[in-house]
């Protein structure tokens, strides 16, 4: 993404065809070259290529492989980036491909298109291009350019995989293994601990030269390795985490090092994260206004490389690294000790939870009575789930505000009339139902939402939703604390109609707690899922809540017409009953322009008023 988002910004200039495709990739090509200078000027030793993405890594490997879905109209040949993008966005005409959260990490990947007819060929030569840019080319074409490691990067084995599946992965590397001769082939797992069979598995790869293992998640997977590990063999040691921004406990991973030096050997042994370095933040030098004592806690991924690097100096003896070490040692204690971290109003509140505060008195079924009684809504009610787009007026004044060019008084009235705008549009469309860093305990002082909420209310006379993140987004989406356990409570007023919304999630196997989560209505992301999330409902799974799943796709600047929302909603009432089910777009709309929103959400109403009257006619 860049230090300072310069993909982010290309990429939304090019699609806005304000650039061109050259210039888009020249500042791929300036940012792939940069982070490859700085981690060799760092002292990395085994520098990776082909990490970069302009958009998912899934969707290049798909791209390589030629598993073109035949919607986009590909016919051979390298795939441009209108082929490419179109999959991962859609484009007037075609929807885009699937799209899910990357394990249990805030990453989204597009979700590649196999089945019996699919066709695999090597299509796309981004992996070769790149790596010619830091010295070589894929597999036989790479040892032409004398590369000496290839990284597969098998995240699925941390799965829970049966045997025939293990089975079928030892013999893709058996196939693999003439390929694959005279070069050192690296297998990286990481997110979780491996199981004994996998691990079994893996150790037992023909061809293979080294395993790169989460030593951080996988603290089971440490035990493994301390009980067995092939001989010769190199271990590429995730001692440095990878998902957070805090500064590693440098003794403590060296202290793991020297454990695993007596099975796997020193001169076996790498320093690595415990996975890429794409879920944390890139460089604190550009943290200017950040907390001097706060900061000297922190390790964004400039950071951790250069932890890596002092690890493996400090594992090998060499002492130029000792105030490194000395002063992440005090950084650690600094952090263990300062008053700044413990609350003690919120561990007080905390203890004094009791089970029954994290449960509603009242059942759904009568909560829904009462709600409806109140709200007095329409069958198939429409809604949306809370953003509106962000103009630029809006950030102008943000900004203004942050600098302290206008008052106050001028930014609560300018954010009101914003209000007001959005609430007008969904009057005027007949809508019914209008990440920071945690370092210590976090309490609220004041109020956070009432005000802006009872404001726009005060503008309809329709319900409104007061939007509110949850507890556990919160968590997920801001670089949390790694000291402390999570905890909920809820309590609130039969009326008060609780949404809860699921973005991008695949929760079939977790339904049961979904249900014990309690809430009125959920809402989940479905319109890139073709309808799979519904499987659980279709498989007697009864949910008395509202369900609420999202009828059109948001990540896309695609207008879907009436017709289209009106058949996804029919083939939604094939598993759920009339009364519960809600109508909204997948997701909320920050990202979108009012060019797209506006007709997207005109036609989701004139799609739900439509099967209204057509389901009051067929009674």
């Amino acid at each position: 993404m860049g230090p300072k988002r310069e993909l982010k910004f290309a990429l939304e200039s090019f699609w806005d065809k304000k650039s061109c495709a050259e210039d888009l990739q020249k500042v791929a090509a300036d940012l792939r070259s940069s982070i490859w200078k700085q981690m060799s000027d760092d002292g990395i030793k085994y520098i990776p290529s082909n990490t970069f993405s302009y958009y998912d890594q899934v969707l290049d490997a798909t791209s390589m492989l030629g598993v073109v879905p035949p919607r986009y109209t590909w016919n051979g040949g390298e795939i441009g980036f209108d082929t490419y993008f179109s999959m991962a966005r859609g484009n007037a005409s075609v929807p885009a491909m699937e799209m899910t959260k990357w394990f249990d990490t805030n990453y989204h990947f597009i979700i590649p298109e196999l089945g019996p007819d699919v066709n695999f060929s090597y299509e796309s030569h981004k992996a070769v291009d790149e790596y010619k840019e830091a010295n070589a080319e894929v597999i036989s074409e790479l040892k032409v350019a004398d590369a000496s490691w290839i990284q597969f990067d098998e995240p699925t084995v941390v799965l829970d995989l049966y045997s025939h599946q293990l089975q079928a992965f030892t013999a893709a590397y058996a196939d693999l293994e003439s390929t694959l001769s005279g070069l050192n082939v690296l297998i990286e797992t990481y997110s979780f601990d491996l199981t004994a069979e996998v691990y079994k598995t893996l150790i037992g790869l023909k061809g293979v030269t080294a395993y790169g293992l989460d030593l951080i998640r996988g603290t089971h997977t440490v035990d493994l390795v301390k009980s067995s590990f092939p001989k010769g063999k190199y271990l590429f040691a995730g001692v440095v985490d990878g998902r957070n921004i805090w500064a590693n406990d440098l003794a403590s991973s060296l202290y793991t090092l020297k454990e695993l030096e007596a099975v796997v050997g020193k001169d076996n042994l790498v320093v690595s994260t415990s996975c890429s370095l794409l879920h944390t933040a890139v460089d604190l030098v550009n943290e200017t206004k950040l907390d001097d004592e706060i900061k000297s806690w922190l390790a964004f991924a400039a950071q951790k490389v250069v932890e890596v690097n002092a690890l493996a100096k400090a594992f090998v003896a060499q002492k130029v690294v000792e105030n490194f070490f000395s002063a992440n040692t005090v950084s650690q204690a600094s952090r263990k000790s300062s008053p700044r971290v413990t609350n003690e109003a919120v561990q007080k509140a905390a203890t004094a939870l009791k089970a029954s505060d994290h449960r509603r008195a009242t059942n759904v079924s009568a909560r829904l009575d009462a709600q409806q009684k109140k709200l007095n809504l329409p069958i198939l009610p429409t809604t949306t789930i809370g953003s509106f787009p962000q103009t630029l007026e809006l950030r102008r004044v943000r900004r203004e505000f942050k600098g302290k060019k206008i008052s106050e008084d001028d930014y609560v009235k300018a954010i009101k009339e914003e209000i007001k705008k959005v609430v007008d549009l969904q009057e005027d469309l007949d809508i019914d139902v209008l990440p920071p860093i945690i370092y210590g305990d976090v309490s609220r002082p004041n109020p956070m939402t009432v005000f802006w909420s009872s404001t726009a209310q005060g503008m309809i006379a329709r319900p409104i939703k007061g939007m509110l993140t949850g507890p556990v987004t919160i968590l997920n989406w801001s670089f949390v604390r790694n000291d402390q356990p999570r905890i909920t409570n809820c309590d609130v007023q039969d009326t008060t109609q609780i949404h809860t919304h699921m973005c991008y999630s695949n929760f079939n196997d977790i339904i049961h707690s979904i249900i014990d989560m309690d809430a009125d209505v959920i809402t989940i992301e479905n319109s890139r899922s073709d309808e799979k999330l519904l499987s659980v409902f279709r498989e007697g799974v009864k949910y008395g809540a509202g369900i609420s799943p999202g009828v059109y796709g948001i990540h896309s600047p695609r207008i879907p017409s009436s017709e289209e929302i009106a058949d996804r909603i029919n083939k939604m009432l094939t598993v759920l009953e009339t009364n519960v089910l809600w109508v909204n777009p997948d997701c909320g709309l920050k990202t979108r322009k009012y060019a797209e929103v506006k007709p997207a959400l005109s036609n989701m109403v004139a799609a739900a008023k439509l099967l209204r009257t057509q389901l009051a006619s067929a009674k």
